[in-house]
């Protein structure tokens, strides 16, 4: 009979996501991931297969806690711009809240593969599709309410959104403070 494990798998995936978020996936060696872990690399291969499985698994873990995140705001009550401007505030402050200022894992492993790797093109095109698709049925919804014309192109202001917010999650990067963020909320509800 096989040993038992000896690590939650479910903790030791957010362990790598932390890891992975902020190191990248190329900085980050099975050391650096067993060192984390706590584990040894037998039992990080035996449970997850090799580093890149790992990763898929912690960065879907991240793009599902996201998603759940702002949808969650989106779906509050209120007037639409209201929770339009709410889920905008909450993801600025989620980054510039981090002391590390790690950004958005899927727009850093978007911008550290490119469109070299499947897994990650289409992961990270799952996470703008699904938060597209959440704004433009926001936007609908503030269309038959009046609050935003009808007239305007719903998809095409969920498309400025999307972009809007990964816009600011590198901003938030870089920037000391929330000014130029509050700006970009501001105008940016102001424009639908």
């Amino acid at each position: 009979m096989g040993r038992p494990k000896q690590f939650d798998p479910d903790a030791a995936v957010e362990q790598a996501m932390q890891v992975f978020w902020r190191q990248g996936y190329g900085a980050t060696t099975p050391q650096c991931l067993v060192d984390a872990l706590g584990i040894g690399k037998g039992s990080l291969y035996n449970a997850f297969g090799s580093k890149r499985e790992l990763f898929d698994r912690a960065l879907r873990r991240y793009l599902d806690l996201q998603n759940s995140a702002v949808t969650e705001v989106l779906e509050g009550s209120g007037p639409v711009r209201e929770r339009l401007r709410k889920a905008l505030h909450f993801i600025a402050q989620t980054d510039l809240a981090d002391p590390d200022r790690r950004g958005c894992l899927g727009l850093n492993a978007a911008m550290e593969f490119g469109r070299t790797d499947e897994s990650v093109t289409v992961q990270v095109q799952g996470m703008f599709d699904r938060m597209e698709s959440a704004f433009r049925a926001l936007i609908e919804e503030g269309q038959r309410a009046g609050e935003i014309a009808p007239g305007r192109d719903a998809k095409a202001l969920a498309s400025m959104l999307l972009n809007t917010v990964n816009g600011m999650r590198l901003t938030a990067r870089v920037e000391s403070g929330p000014d130029r963020l509050l700006r970009v909320i501001d105008t940016t509800i102001d424009l639908l």
